[in-house]
């Protein structure tokens, strides 16, 4: 099992609790070359011009299955509830302070 995480956290978080698992745990940051100006810094460009050509190729697609708005106790409790089910693969975003 991996897990990756795109934002930063607030709180210490206990890998440990990883570890009976044989878990991987990583953070992915992608302007991590251009924000330290790393000689490749041109990769970037490189990989996200690529990306974009595949999405108007319709070769990759977004994973996003079901929107949900407003952000408020209803759509998350919603949302909540269908990961529970374990059958919705795709994404849920909860989107839209009211």
């Amino acid at each position: 099992m991996s897990i990756c995480s795109i934002v930063e956290t607030n709180q210490p978080i206990d890998l440990t609790l990883l570890q009976d698992k044989s878990a991987t745990f990583v953070w992915k940051l992608t302007f991590t070359r251009s924000m330290f100006q790393t000689e490749d810094m041109i990769e970037q460009h490189n990989l996200l011009s690529e990306a974009a050509d595949l999405i108007d190729q319709k070769v990759i697609r977004t994973t996003l299955n079901q929107r949900l708005s407003p952000i408020n106790a209803e759509n998350i409790k919603k949302a909540h509830t269908l990961l529970e089910l374990g059958t919705d693969v795709d994404k849920i975003a909860i989107e839209h302070f009211k």
